[in-house]
């Protein structure tokens, strides 16, 4: 299901979220646990954060026993792919194209971190 972009950008104009939201793209999966270590913030704090983020489509959660395990998913990145096709011209009905687009972002990525890890 395709968010709303505002949704999107809601969920990460807050500080505590998208910092969240930058340490699980960084570092992959984590446990709501290590996440809470990380954040300064309450547990149940952490957990509301992660819920705006999952209503947005930036997160996923998975229950392991009695941990639960979030992970950033690409729905966001699809949605980001699919809005600048838009406004570069492209029509939403190539799906084609769009699917194209949408398998540059993990290269994308990996070429970030290469950059950051220079820094």
């Amino acid at each position: 299901m395709e968010k709303n972009p505002e949704v999107v950008f809601r969920a990460l104009a807050d500080p505590t979220r998208r910092a969240l939201f930058e340490r699980l793209c960084a570092g992959g999966e984590q446990t709501v646990g290590t996440l809470t270590g990380q954040a300064g913030v309450s547990q149940p704090a952490v957990s509301k954060h992660l819920a705006v983020l999952k209503e947005a489509g930036l997160v996923k959660e998975s229950a392991y026993g009695l941990e639960s395990v979030v992970a950033w998913t690409m729905d966001a990145a699809a949605l980001g792919t699919r809005l600048h096709m838009e406004q570069t011209g492209f029509c939403p009905d190539q799906e084609q194209a769009y699917q194209g687009a949408q398998m540059g972002w993990p290269r994308f990525f990996d070429e970030l971190g290469q950059v950051l890890a220079r820094d």
